[in-house]
């Protein structure tokens, strides 16, 4: 009897680990794409438990300001920023996206940067921005 509660005790502890390590801004960071060779996205989220999706758009907006995109537009009906930056001096374009939608009494913000293809950029420079912005939501 003992031992299976030993079982059912480190159970619990490991998917209480792998919970909260997935539930973390860089845990959740994803990239699709081929760099140089297609478009490549960057994709990150978190939940923000008792926070309400209406009230985190300014703060959203005020750090995606401080990572220096431009052109920012907040729609507030969609809780939507969106946002570009172009660094190249190419003229071509970097788009960012930040969602914060309800989930169940809290909120959840979705942030995917989007580079053309032949583009190329830092995966750790990209995971920090994104997740700067994304946990900016609370302060």
């Amino acid at each position: 009897m003992l031992k299976k509660q030993v079982i059912l005790a480190f159970l619990f502890v490991v998917a209480g680990v792998s919970a909260g390590h997935a539930q973390s801004c860089e845990g959740n960071f994803k990239v699709t794409g081929v760099p140089l060779i297609t478009a490549m996205t960057y994709k990150t989220s978190y939940d923000f438990p008792k926070v309400k999706a209406d009230q985190v758009l300014k703060a959203l907006a005020q750090a995606v300001a401080a990572e220096g995109f431009l052109g920012i537009q907040v729609n507030k009906s969609l809780g939507a920023i969106d946002a570009y930056q172009e660094t190249t001096g190419s003229g071509r374009e970097q788009t960012l996206r930040i969602v914060a939608r309800k989930k169940g009494t809290g909120t959840r913000v979705d942030a995917m940067f989007n580079i053309q293809q032949g583009q190329v950029t830092s995966e750790k420079v990209v995971r920090k921005g994104l997740c700067d912005i994304v946990m900016s939501a609370t302060d």
